[in-house]
């Protein structure tokens, strides 16, 4: 078995490409090796800022003989009446090397079998290695020196061997070698010797290849370096993945700035040093800190100029942000709404103020259903969208509804409000948390379908490649919020009361609708059957979401084969023909009595376990009505009868589900 190893050296790539190149490297390879019939343990990709490695352990040294069956021409062009072959017959037996001998008729052709004889591994890499790297695709390609072919960014240098030995490959302008490159500031002529000494020979040049050791190190050398001041690291998983990819030698260096910019919003602060500078900032005792952590790219033990210039570059986005925060709460939050008359919400759908007061509109009407008192939470719709008008939310855009959560507090609002205003836009993606507070759900509610039927209304809906104004996230928002708080709340009310108020009138209820009830389906898939999801959503299920799951919670330990058999039986009966009038004077058999009589005692008002259980119950009666009773009697009176006791049977099992979907 053999081992292969492909790296190539580039400048500096950008850190979003990596990990796209790592999956595609992947499945490039894998899609080679199978659709050339050659065996092999494990691909492994390896990723740095300036380097994509391939790995490819336990190759055959070969590809396998092939044994083929070439078709030729008919038996009576190829052979003359003597059985001597013709022109014909001659030319295919040498254009496929063949003799006379191995040649044979069936089916009136002739036929030969041959056996095309493998390929070393060495002369099949040889060959498809440069094509394989260069499908890869990404973003903002580029052409450097004379070259016509593109890629990331320009290649410094190649290495391509197979065992112990190099295959030569050339991709654009670079020939491969079996020389890398070390860390910047280590060794730069690091000569592998073999694909399986790869990664320690490039540890020693001071690289860590493989990204997800990188990573792992990335986390213990910042708890590391925190704790050494009895602190704590804050990192996202976001964060973390991009000091992943721009670091091959991880080292923490501990900065810290004024006290001072720590009176801002604690949000503003840590934003800027996670999201626009990848800091990872240092809690106490649950407070942030004035201190920091860069994870530097250096091998030294100078470290006094790197922490001088990030903190010469924190505190300019911090003196930015102090300046910001000072100038916004000269006026207190509620002053800045009018200002939103002048940002639009979505084209022919009005401004952010118009849409203020939809969700005002809309907020009440949901509390009023609810029974919940709707002071703070219309003051909550008032002011949530306020901030977008701020300085403070102009320059860091993502802390929407933070930062007005903020305001809010130093204008002296209800702390309920405060809460709201900044829950209202939870979750923020489909792991992270759901609004705790009444006001934040239902304003976070309201606002989400007035999005969803806006777009819808502007005849914007989602495709499998846009998703406009992220309405997939808000529809999927609206359900997490409903199931995690249990609250009984009728969105397809609230879905055409939303599409009333909008500007621009478009009937799309169902289409709303529909897509509301797909993204649940979609969502709860991950724990239940689709095809339970989809027969209990055969009644309306955004009437009572949480309803809807506890049916899905019963229905999906079913376990009752007669009664799937009678439910079903019913339906087909059925059909789209149905009678609502029982007459008992009109029963015949003592069946269809008794089957009544079990379905006047059946027990609505219970929760769906017991309900399923009086389904189960009827059974035999229902068993016994099949065996005893033809319901398409001759007397049209019975039969009418015998349909409409049917009708009221069904109403029973659809209750439930549609059993014909299970």
């Amino acid at each position: 078995m053999s081992i292969y190893l492909l790296e190539v050296g580039t400048e500096e790539l950008p850190y979003k490409f990596i990990p796209q190149a790592i999956e595609q490297l992947n499945n490039g390879f894998t899609t080679f090796l199978n659709d050339n019939k050659v065996k092999f343990d494990n691909i492994k990709v390896y990723a740095t800022p300036r380097r994509l490695a391939v790995i490819i352990e336990g190759l055959d040294e070969k590809t396998a003989d092939e044994v083929k069956i070439v078709k030729g021409p008919i038996k009576n062009v190829a052979f003359d009446e003597a059985g001597n072959l013709t022109k014909a017959g001659e030319g295919f037996a040498r254009k496929n090397n063949l003799s006379a001998s191995d040649l044979y008729v069936e089916d009136n052709y002739v036929h030969a079998k041959i056996v095309v004889k493998g390929m070393s591994i060495a002369e099949l890499l040889q060959e498809n290695v440069p094509s394989i790297f260069m499908k890869l695709q990404g973003a903002h390609f580029m052409r450097w020196g004379y070259n016509d072919e593109k890629f990331s960014r320009p290649i410094k240098w190649i290495v391509s061997i197979l065992d112990n030995q190099e295959v030569k490959i050339k991709i654009i302008d670079k020939e491969s070698s079996v020389y890398s490159r070390g860390h910047r500031f280590a060794q730069q002529q690091v000569l592998i010797n073999n694909p399986s000494e790869y990664v320690e020979t490039m540890r020693n040049a001071c690289v860590i290849v493989d990204q997800n050791e990188r990573k792992q190190l990335i986390v213990e050398k910042a708890k590391q370096a925190a704790a050494a001041i009895g602190a704590e690291p804050y990192y996202t998983d976001d964060l973390l993945d991009e000091v992943t990819f721009i670091t091959e030698y991880p080292v923490p260096a501990v900065c810290e700035f004024d006290p001072r910019y720590l009176d801002i919003p604690e949000e503003v602060t840590v934003t800027v040093m996670a999201v626009h500078q990848r800091y990872f900032a240092l809690y106490k005792g649950g407070k942030l800190t004035n201190k920091f952590i860069t994870m530097t790219n250096y091998l030294g033990s100078e470290f006094e100029n790197i922490k001088a210039g990030n903190v010469r570059v924190i505190k300019a986005r911090l003196d930015d942000a102090v300046f910001f925060f000072n100038e916004d709460t000269k006026k207190p939050l509620v002053d800045f709404v009018e200002s939103l008359k002048g940002v639009t919400f979505q084209k022919g759908m009005g401004t952010m103020f118009d849409k203020t007061q939809r969700l005002i509109k809309l907020s009440n009407a949901i509390a009023q259903d609810l029974g919940v008192n709707s002071t703070d939470i219309e003051r909550t719709a008032q002011l949530c969208k306020a901030d977008l008008t701020t300085n403070l939310v102009f320059e860091f855009t993502e802390l929407q509804g933070f930062i007005g959560a903020d305001y809010a507090r130093v204008s002296g609002e209800n702390e309920k409000v405060v809460q709201g205003i900044k829950e209202h836009y939870f979750p923020l993606n489909a792991e992270s948390e759901t609004a705790v507070g009444i006001e934040g759900q239902i304003v976070g509610i309201a606002d989400k379908i007035d999005t969803v039927c806006a777009v819808f209304a502007a005849g914007k809906k989602p495709t499998g490649s846009s998703d406009p104004l992220g309405v997939r996230r808000a529809a999927l928002g609206v359900i997490r919020t409903i199931l995690d708080a249990n609250l009984k709340i009728n969105i397809d009310k609230y879905i055409k009361e939303a599409l009333k108020g909008l500007p621009v009138q478009r009937d799309c209820a169902d289409e709303v609708n529909e897509f509301f009830v797909q993204r649940m389906i979609i969502f709860l898939s991950e724990k239940y059957n689709k095809n339970i999801l989809e027969a209990c959503a055969s009644k309306n299920p955004l009437f009572d979401i949480a309803d809807y799951v506890e049916r899905v919670k019963i229905v999906k330990d079913l376990n009752s084969p007669q009664l799937l058999e009678n439910a079903n039986r019913v339906i087909r009966i059925l059909k789209d023909a149905s009678e609502n009038t029982i007459t008992e004077s009109y029963f015949k058999e003592d069946a269809e009595k008794v089957l009544y009589a079990n379905l006047q005692k059946f027990n609505d008002n219970v929760d769906y376990k017991t309900y399923l259980n009086e389904l189960e119950n009827l059974n035999p009666s229902v068993t016994k009505f099949f065996d005893d009773v033809l319901v398409m009697d001759k007397d049209e009176n019975v039969k009418k009868n015998r349909l409409a006791l049917l009708t009221l049977l069904r109403k029973k099992y659809d209750f439930l589900t549609d059993f014909s979907k299970i």
